[in-house]
């Protein structure tokens, strides 16, 4: 089966979730797309899935472009995804 790697940017609570680790490499079997990345980070990242899964709460960006809500988009080996947490402030 064919794979592709995707590298993961992890900020906030989401690195804080890894291990403090600021990026992670996925590897995730073809055809594959963030949807799956998704479930792959919860799967390795016990600690990350519930914000993970939630898309509401945890948005993605793909190569530097955000990803809406409910979208799923394919990944290709080489593709660059940041998890994004909600951030609050004041």
């Amino acid at each position: 089966m064919e794979t592709v790697e995707i590298k993961v940017l992890l900020f906030a609570t989401a690195r804080e979730a890894a291990g403090n680790v600021s990026s992670v490499f996925c590897k995730l079997e073809t055809p594959a797309d963030t949807q799956k990345l998704r479930s792959q980070l919860a799967h390795e990242y016990p600690k990350m899935r519930d914000m993970v899964l939630d898309e509401d709460s945890m948005t993605l960006a793909l190569n530097e472009e955000y990803i809406p809500p409910g979208e799923t988009l394919p990944l290709k080996s080489g593709d660059v995804v940041a998890l994004i947490p909600p951030i609050s402030g004041g």
